[in-house]
């Protein structure tokens, strides 16, 4: 977010410094990797038009850049009835292109998975590639003019008269504005700003551990997907419950599978980066119960950080000089260089924070429960 951010400003003429506390292609916070999910299936009308509008930029990044970032696959929904209704109702609502596919039909077009219930297709759908894009984003706010500064740790925040000093591990600089974009530090560098830091909603980082698999047999199409629970995949504590149900995508490294925010809570500086071998288990299981495209024993696991608000929505406000960018929640990188330009016109005052994205205490939901309006009016028939 911070490297998008960097991108959208200075293609406005802002003269901008982005540090960051690790090297380039770093795999200790959230963005690093081969594969992220891109789709617009939420039953949030917010998040649809994201989508949308960050699909256009990831295209815009691509021609500049001369490379490729996102790869269409299309995208496929299923499990619990309600829910799949529910983000074919909004994507249609929204205008992007949907389909609701029998299991025996879905079966036939990707055998790679196997569904329980009626299935929705979305083609505008896909995958980026995570390293590739922050890559492509710092190159395009260099070429901007804006200077990147690898290895180089901010610490904390000072308020001044006019502007803001950004404390660094190597001294300090003043500027007119900061945008702190720090994923599972954002506290630590707030942690200088106390009545900043207390707007925010509480942040929670968890250490989550996807896995790739090895494809079986014949190579097949595969879309990215999401199950959700309910229907055949069983709501028992272990089985997918504590996450929210599982999700799946190809890369380059292997078919990927993980559970949605099931991880410890850890602390960024500390943690150990080694997967939990039930975690392991549990998506081999599911890997031999609804893939049979992939091979279950091929798991290699890797650790990324989830940070999460309580209500899974983002954080994306200004206050005074300082504008934040946190708690995308495990679900926030396809939205990357949207959140950049929001981030931009926050900086400059052309834009506000969506109610949604804005500073305040929350309250605590479940990740499904931004369905639970569009399924309870399911199944009242409406």
């Amino acid at each position: 977010m911070g490297s998008a951010a960097a991108w959208q400003l200075a293609l406005r003429g802002h003269r901008v410094v982005l540090f960051e506390q690790f090297g380039p292609g770093h795999r200790r916070g959230a963005s690093h990797g081969s594969s992220r999910i891109f789709r617009h299936a939420y039953a949030h009308r917010r998040y649809i038009n994201l989508a949308t509008r960050a699909d256009r930029l990831w295209r815009q990044l691509e021609r500049l850049d001369g490379g490729r970032v996102y790869t269409r696959t299309g995208a496929v929904d299923h499990g619990h009835p309600a829910e799949v209704f529910a983000l074919s109702r909004a994507l249609t609502e929204a205008g992007v292109d949907n389909s609701l596919l029998r299991p025996k039909e879905a079966a036939l077009r990707w055998p790679g998975i196997r569904f329980d219930t009626m299935v929705l297709h979305h083609p505008a759908a896909g995958r980026i590639d995570a390293d590739g894009a922050v890559a492509a984003l710092q190159r395009q706010a260099v070429a901007a003019g804006a200077d990147v500064w690898h290895h180089t740790t901010a610490t904390g925040l000072r308020l001044l008269p006019s502007g803001v000093r950004v404390v660094t591990d190597s001294g300090h600089l003043r500027f007119d504005q900061a945008v702190v974009a720090a994923g599972a530090w954002t506290s630590k560098v707030l942690q200088t700003l106390p009545g900043l830091r207390n707007e925010l909603p509480a942040l929670r980082t968890t250490q989550e551990q996807p896995a790739h698999f090895a494809p079986a047999g014949e190579p097949v199409d595969w879309p990215s997907f999401i199950h959700h629970p309910g229907a055949d995949l069983a709501t028992a504590p272990g089985v997918g419950a504590i996450s929210g149900g599982f999700y799946g995508l190809s890369s380059p490294d292997g078919v990927k599978i993980g559970e949605h925010g099931s991880g410890p809570e850890v602390d960024p500086d500390t943690r150990d980066y080694l997967p939990d071998p039930a975690g392991i288990t549990r998506l081999q299981d599911y890997a031999a119960t609804w893939l049979p495209g992939v091979d279950p024993a091929s798991a290699k696991a890797s650790t990324c950080l989830y940070t999460t608000t309580p209500d899974h929505h983002f954080i994306v406000d200004r206050s005074g000089p300082v504008t934040v960018l946190a708690g995308f929640s495990g679900h926030g990188f396809k939205f990357t260089p949207a959140i950049g330009e929001l981030a931009a016109g926050l900086v400059s005052g052309a834009a506000k924070a969506p109610a949604e994205f804005a500073f305040g205490r929350r309250a605590a939901t479940p990740p499904a429960t931004a369905l639970a309006p569009a399924i309870r009016q399911i199944r009242q028939g409406s």
